[in-house]
């Protein structure tokens, strides 16, 4: 397949939609200290400004996915790119925590849409094989230098203050909006693919929203609260729901067969683990090096951002390491490099030489994105109907902003319950390692879930082994016979 100039704008136009949820992610990342101080917001309430915009994003991307399978990928694209522009800049406008973390779920809500729209239209546009490889391995590239590009911006603006770090991506929206509205090719709309299943998009997100808040509020009300316990009971109720919802709608939001699919359903498993566990080190990281060590947004910034040049450095070559290895030797080798990474993190101290503690982590958390990542994309789409693209996208990106919902809520309350009236550095630190911990266990299950393809690999191999040792035994019998009469 040949790429044009066309393609390629349209490609990299609708890696601008990837591109700004690393941007929004970093930056907003670098400004938390800054906004709980300015808003007086504590810790438990603080990471609901991440939550929000997970929780929005990761509750009704099924929905968005499915809504550009029905109504057309590119009409979904601009018209979310477009209250994404919108809401970006109306955020950095709120004056209290209430209405910046329904910004921010608004927010996730817009980019619930784009997201797997962007996807779709790769995935569509890009045949299976070394193609759609080398275009999911920009597309990656994309996200980590958004990521990148945030943690400086991110950085530099939280010191001027940090309503600048959520205005900022409401431009650079509008001008990828712009460029979309000439590259991105139509898309027609499935007349025939049946209606829209809101009952489930409801359930699905009120039931992750009453998991999130059960494990939230279970700082202060207790784990064996009454609230605690209604809390956990409704999201399983509502879970459940959308379960019985899916396996009787005409027009299911997930048709549930679909996770008959090994490499879609360890993809899922496994992104939930790599993104909640890196969403939940960020903010360790982050408090840690502000608060503990006090580090400015700025220089935080820099302590991140060799791990996101090294996915922008690496990652395009990411596609033709899938083609010459497959996709499950990278997978595993990523996790294998989150365990160790997030393993040494639990070394600091509080007066921990940077260099030679957090450096360390930073890189081979880089080195794991830069080939986990790709290979996680590739992976969960494989062998998936075009039909289908929209929903297996929209799974994928879903368990990854659960993952990141329900991990930082879990962290975030072994950190609170750890740090009532600490006052102290050292008070500080043996609250933060309990959260360090829970993000390298979380990332063991992860290298566990990755583990569970090698069985699958070797029947596999040794499948195309016997096929392979059947051919030649039937060219051997084959030139055998052609030799024989002349014999």
């Amino acid at each position: 397949m040949t790429w044009d100039a066309r393609l390629w704008g349209a490609l990299l136009v609708v890696c601008g939609v990837i591109f700004l949820d690393g941007l929004d992610v970093s930056m907003v990342g670098m400004s938390l200290p800054s906004i709980g101080a300015d808003l007086g917001v504590s810790l438990s309430s603080l990471q609901w400004v991440v939550t929000g915009y997970v929780l929005g994003y990761g509750g009704l991307l099924l929905l968005g996915g499915r809504t550009a399978d029905l109504l057309g990928r590119r009409r979904v694209f601009l018209v979310a790119l477009a209250v994404f522009a919108v809401v970006s800049m109306l955020s950095s406008l709120a004056t209290n925590p209430e209405l910046l973390i329904a910004a921010r779920f608004v927010k996730g809500v817009a980019a619930a849409f784009t997201a797997p729209a962007a996807l779709s239209i790769i995935t569509t546009t890009f045949h299976e094989g070394p193609d759609r490889n080398r275009a999911l391995s920009i597309f990656t590239t994309c996200a980590a230098s958004g990521f990148s590009m945030g943690l400086i911006l991110g950085g530099a603006l939280t010191e001027v203050g940090w309503r600048w770090t959520f205005l900022m991506p409401g431009p650079v929206a509008l001008i990828v909006l712009l460029f979309a509205l000439k590259l991105i090719p139509d898309s027609p709309r499935d007349d025939v693919a049946g209606g829209y299943d809101v009952p489930g998009a409801i359930t699905v997100t009120g039931g992750m929203l009453s998991l999130v808040y059960a494990v939230v509020g279970a700082e202060h009300a207790g784990w064996v609260s009454v609230q605690t316990f209604g809390m956990f009971a409704l999201a399983i109720v509502l879970l459940g729901a959308f379960i019985a919802i899916e396996l009787r709608s005409k027009h299911p939001l997930v048709r549930l067969s679909i996770l008959r699919n090994a490499n879609l359903r360890r993809a899922n498993l496994a992104i939930l683990t790599v993104f909640g566990s890196y969403v939940a080190f960020q903010l360790i990281g982050t408090l840690y090096l502000q608060n503990l060590l006090g580090w400015s947004s700025f220089e935080t910034a820099l302590a991140f951002l060799p791990a996101g040049l090294l996915v922008a450095t690496l990652s395009p070559n990411a596609g033709k390491l899938a083609d010459r290895i497959g996709t499950e030797a990278m997978i595993i080798s990523a996790m294998v490099l989150f365990v160790v990474g997030y393993a040494l993190s639990l070394r600091i101290g509080p007066e921990s030489a940077y260099f030679s503690t957090v450096f360390p982590t930073i890189m081979l958390i880089g080195l794991g994105f830069a080939i986990g990542f790709p290979a996680l994309n590739i992976q969960a789409v494989s062998g998936v109907p075009d039909n289908e693209q929209g929903l297996a996208s929209g799974l994928f990106n879903t368990a990854s902003q659960v993952g990141g919902a329900v991990v930082l809520a879990i962290v975030t309350a072994v950190i609170s319950s750890q740090s009532v009236g600490v006052t102290t550095p050292a008070g500080m630190l043996s609250a933060f390692k309990p959260g360090l911990a829970v993000v390298t266990g979380i990332s063991t299950l992860g290298l566990l879930v990755a583990l569970t393809a090698l069985r699958g690999l070797r029947s596999r191999r040794a499948a195309e082994e016997a096929e392979a040792a059947e051919l030649a035994a039937v060219q051997k019998e084959l030139a055998e016979e052609e030799m024989s009469p002349a014999a």
